[in-house]
């Protein structure tokens, strides 16, 4: 897929890729060999009839191909951006044994493109969710990927729904955690609205927890279903020395900032942000990724991934280190912060590391990195962006007796997404941890699965 040069885009906000023309999609579509027993539907975790809508593109019908997605999909050209099909569909095609994969993700992106960008509504025949009514209600807690799935999918099954989102713009890590080089905000908002048109209600400001709780919203607001998509979005720090100084953040307020609040534009947008020299940003996921390329479009001289073990183990996706690497971030493998210190006015100067090397692997399956002793050094830097992880926000949890939760304070629930509480649903980054778009999107799925089986074979507890 064409993109902007390296040089060009490190310096702005644009999109990154730009997209198969009508006739590459075709081609690309074309190279399926429709096979009898399709693995790529069995590796998406939302199950979009892969096959089936790559024939529809291959013979030119864009409007059926769109609506094949959306049978399973509600969010294609969020996850034809997004989603990692170079470990999902794509790694089950077969043509991958002796080849390169059929690009599904890209394929995906240009039908949902191309029909927004050249399709009036009424060329979508047999539109794939009919307004819900209101016999049934259900809430979902978070307008984020999961979240909006369920909201989708019930809505298409005839429920009332109505979507409870803290932020004040629905989208969840959609809005506030992905670039807009990686996913323009006007694509977010865009399906968002579609889900809109379906009948789903989204109420924003609302912070569940705090406005309202979940037995306020089943006992007096009259809902026969709750599901919990909150994600996980209380920040992760090293808990080393120096972390309190000035120029060391988290990289969901540094993102947060920049992506939701348009800090970029600063000051045409009221919101400021962090502009350092010379960024450090410690971890190895998509979210460091992120935030060192953001770094880098805010103006900054050198940026710095600092992870602890080697590139082999870095759980970002390649084609996320490759254009970081293309875009001039460094990376310092291997290496591990100790400490931070400051220049006397309390701001970071500098960052203490030590070397690592790869020991035995650890639960995760990765090699344990060790660290190699008296290999202590100083890394220079006026700004340190923290992106370890995120961890369960225990606003929600703790407002909601006898949510059974994890040590490590996320919610308990089955396959189903069944908790310990009757008729509440949880499920995503608030059950899983920090994990994918597609994977919430699947959690979503089964859940309004499940809502709806219980609610069709019993009467509502109320």
């Amino acid at each position: 897929m064409p993109e902007q040069p390296a040089a060009v885009r490190a310096k702005n906000f644009l999109e990154v890729p730009l997209g198969y023309s009508p006739d590459d999609a075709v081609a690309e579509a074309g190279r399926c060999i429709q096979c009898k027993k399709p693995g790529c539907s069995e590796g998406c975790p939302v199950k979009v009839k892969i096959p089936e809508f790559l024939k529809l593109l291959r013979e030119k019908d864009f409007t059926g191909a769109l609506q094949k997605i959306q049978e399973t999909n509600s969010l294609p050209a969020v996850c034809g951006r997004v989603c990692p099909q170079e470990t999902q569909c794509e790694a089950r095609c077969i043509l991958g044994k002796k080849s390169e994969p059929v690009a599904v993700g890209r394929c995906e992106r240009f039908v949902a493109d191309f029909v927004r960008n050249h399709c009036g509504d009424s060329e979508l025949k047999n539109p794939p969710c009919p307004r819900a009514s209101a016999a049934k209600k259900a809430a979902i807690i978070g307008a984020g990927p999961a979240g909006l799935t369920a909201a989708g999918d019930l809505a298409a099954l005839g429920y009332g729904v109505t979507v409870f989102e803290a932020f004040h713009k629905p989208g969840g890590v959609l809005m506030y955690g992905i670039p807009e080089f990686r996913l323009p905000k006007a694509i977010v908002e865009y399906e968002v609205h579609k889900l809109a048109e379906r009948g789903v209600k989204i109420e924003l400001n609302q912070v569940i927890g705090k406005t309202l709780t979940i037995d306020e919203l089943l006992n007096e607001e009259g809902f026969d279903a709750v599901f919990i998509s909150v994600g996980a979005g209380l920040p992760m720090f090293l808990n080393i020395p120096g972390e309190d100084l000035g120029g060391v953040y988290a990289a969901n307020e540094f993102l947060t900032r920049s992506n939701l609040m348009k800090a970029y534009q600063f000051p045409v947008t009221d919101t400021p942000i962090a502009r350092g020299k010379n960024v450090c940003v410690i971890g190895g996921g998509n979210v460091a990724m992120d935030a060192a390329r953001t770094a880098l479009r805010l103006g900054a001289e050198t940026v710095k991934i600092v992870y602890r073990r080697s590139k082999d183990e870095l759980p970002a996706r390649g084609e996320e280190v490759h254009h970081a690497e293309e875009e001039g971030v460094g990376f310092l493998f291997l290496t591990n912060p100790s400490a931070y210190i400051g220049n006397g006015e309390g701001r970071v100067r500098a960052l203490v590391c030590d070397k690592m090397q790869l020991g035995e692997p650890d639960e995760s399956g990765r090699r344990r990195p060790v660290k190699v002793q008296d290999s202590a050094f100083e890394l220079e830097t006026d700004c340190v962006i923290v992106a370890a992880g995120a961890l369960a926000n225990p606003l929600l949890p703790q407002s909601t007796p006898g949510l059974e939760l994890t040590k490590r304070g996320y919610i308990v629930a089955g396959e189903n997404g069944r908790t310990s509480r009757k008729n509440v649903w949880a499920g995503g980054d608030i059950v899983t941890g920090s994990a994918t778009v597609i994977l919430a999107m699947g959690a979503g799925k089964t859940v309004a699965e499940d809502i709806h089986h219980t609610l069709s074979v019993s009467e509502p507890h109320r």
